[in-house]
């Protein structure tokens, strides 16, 4: 998992807290909307983010996650953000958009 991982943000998975900021992964479709992990780094660890995802081009809409959970390396920042977002798609489906609105929190 952490190799596929890796392979979708292109880098090293080193964990290191030297990379310049959060950067988003390839997108990943789960139950007709996409997820992408967006770890944030906090000193020497990952905080879980990320953000769900509907529509295309001009018509997306997102809604960003970001939890208080830490993580020692970027690579299980990403793997729990992964899962997060798959769990708040779970519990929250259409919901997530019914306001219509590009951007948002979910």
């Amino acid at each position: 998992m952490v190799s596929f991982l890796k392979k979708l943000f292109g880098g090293s998975g080193s964990g290191g807290g030297g990379n310049a900021g959060p950067m988003r992964s390839e997108p990943i479709e789960y139950k007709g909307l996409m997820l992408q992990a967006a770890p944030e780094p906090e000193g020497d660890q990952w905080r879980l983010a990320g953000y769900v995802l509907k529509g295309d081009g001009e018509e997306q809409m997102e809604r960003k996650f970001l939890r208080a959970d830490l993580f020692s390396s970027q690579d299980e920042a990403i793997e729990f953000a992964i899962r997060k977002g798959k769990q708040i798609i779970d519990e929250q489906g259409a919901r997530l958009f019914a306001d219509n609105e590009k951007t948002g929190r979910a």
